[in-house]
């Protein structure tokens, strides 16, 4: 059967969908984003699509696909749509068992990556952190390393566990913040996977470079 995991972050814009990119493509896992904010360069999916290799089997089309850069409760609504949670709870199975048995395997993994940080409302009244709680799958926690992580990463830490959703571990993305990282995994009795170091310049090749330089593989299993 598959492994699926989400890929959330602390915050907007903290690298997770370059990270997406450079773990499914060294995985060859498949890639889901299922709501997107924003259609600039194509979305989140395209971006993966272009840094990650992999082909568009690999990359799972999107439930929501929203125009306004917002968070997901605003830019349905300024696009007139309406987000069905539900819709959202269990429309991952099936996209699961796509990834078993799309090439006639089952052993596909599938990384989801959210919109933004966890607690960004998809409709009025349901928090994504509240749909990742419905899921259950193991989170692996985005954070940067600039000055604020520390508070930023604590607090999200806490959200999940109080809402006992399993981490799966933390990885970093920038320049290398020893004492902060070490200070974030003791707090929060979270495992480190990695650094991903910001790339210049940013493409398939020096990316899958920068991930294989700093990540293992089997920590992903």
């Amino acid at each position: 059967m598959s492994r699926t995991f989400v890929i959330a972050g602390t915050d907007t814009d903290v690298g997770k969908t370059v990270f997406a990119a450079a773990l499914c493509g060294a995985l060859g896992a498949y890639y889901w984003k299922p709501v997107q904010c924003g259609l600039e360069d194509g979305g989140d999916a395209e971006v993966v699509r272009r840094l990650s290799g992999l082909s568009s089997v690999h990359i799972l089309p999107e439930l929501y696909r929203l125009t306004t850069p917002a968070s997901p409760h605003r830019a349905a609504e300024i696009d007139g749509v309406e987000i069905d949670i539900e819709k959202l709870v269990t429309g991952v199975r099936p996209v699961m068992l796509k990834t078993c048995f799309q090439e006639g395997s089952d052993t596909g993994q599938l990384f989801v990556e959210g919109a933004g940080g966890l607690m960004v409302p998809l409709t009025r009244t349901f928090l994504q952190i509240d749909l990742f709680a419905r899921w259950k799958f193991p989170v692996v926690l985005c954070a940067r390393t600039a000055l604020g992580t520390i508070n930023h990463s604590l607090l999200s830490i806490e959200a999940l566990k109080r809402r006992d959703i399993p981490i799966h571990g933390i990885v970093f993305i920038g320049a290398a913040n020893a004492d902060s990282e070490r200070t974030i995994c003791e707090m929060g009795q979270v495992r480190r996977l990695g650094r991903l170091p910001h790339v210049t310049p940013l493409n398939k090749q020096s990316l899958a470079a920068a991930f294989a330089e700093n990540f293992r593989l089997e920590d992903f299993a």
